[in-house]
C-alpha cells in the first residue's frame, strides 16, 4: 500500500515538472518568436534609412554629421548580438532618426520632396509597427518572467536555465520628457 501511495506522489510530481516545464518553453517561444516579428520590422526599417539618406544628401550635404550618425546607429543595431544590444541599438537609431526628421524641417525643397515624404510615410508606418510588435513582445517576455519568478515555477525554471528576459524599455531620458507644443 506504501509504494502505491509513493508512486502516486512520484507521478504527480513528475507530471508537474513535465506540465511546468513545457509551459516554460512554450512561452519562451513565444518570447522568441514575438522578437522575431520585431525584427521583420526593423529590418524594413533598415531597408528603408539608406534610401532616406540618399535623399537628404542631395539637400543638405553639409549636414554629413547627422547623416553619418543615423548611418552608424543603423550599422550598430543591425549587427548587434545579443537581445540587450539590439535594444539599445534600435534606441540609439530612432534618436538618430529623430534628429535626420528635425533637419528636414530646415530644408523646405527636402520636405516638399516627393521621393522624401514617401520614405518618410514608409518609415511611419514601419515605426507604427515596430512600436505594435515592441507592445507585444514586452507583453509576452512579462508573462515569461513572471512564470520564471513565481513558486514553484521558479525551481523548474532554475532546473532547466529559464533565465529572465529583457524588456524593450526606452533608455534615452530626452525621450521620457513631455513634448513641448509651441504656436
Amino acid at each position: 500500500m506504501d509504494f502505491i501511495i509513493i508512486g502516486v506522489i512520484v507521478a504527480g510530481l513528475a507530471l508537474f515538472v513535465i506540465g511546468g516545464y513545457n509551459g516554460l518553453v512554450k512561452l519562451r517561444n513565444l518570447v522568441e518568436e514575438a522578437f522575431a516579428t520585431m525584427d521583420v520590422y526593423l529590418k524594413k526599417r533598415y531597408d528603408l534609412i539608406p534610401n532616406l539618406v540618399e535623399t537628404v544628401k542631395g539637400y543638405a550635404a553639409h549636414e554629413a554629421g547627422t547623416l553619418e550618425k543615423v548611418v552608424q546607429a543603423r550599422n550598430m543595431a543591425a549587427s548587434a548580438g545579443s537581445m540587450e544590444d539590439r535594444i539599445q541599438g534600435e534606441n540609439m537609431l530612432t534618436g538618430a532618426l529623430k534628429n535626420l526628421f528635425a533637419l528636414a524641417e530646415a530644408y523646405p525643397d527636402l520636405k516638399a520632396n516627393t521621393n522624401f515624404m514617401d520614405l518618410q510615410v514608409q518609415l511611419q508606418k514601419v515605426e507604427e509597427d515596430i512600436a505594435n510588435s515592441r507592445k507585444y513582445y514586452n507583453a509576452t517576455v512579462r508573462e515569461y518572467n513572471i512564470k520564471t519568478e513565481v513558486f514553484p515555477y521558479n525551481i523548474i525554471a532554475g532546473l532547466f536555465k529559464f533565465a529572465r528576459k529583457p524588456l524593450y524599455e526606452v533608455t534615452e531620458e530626452a525621450e521620457r520628457q513631455n513634448v513641448k507644443v509651441k504656436f
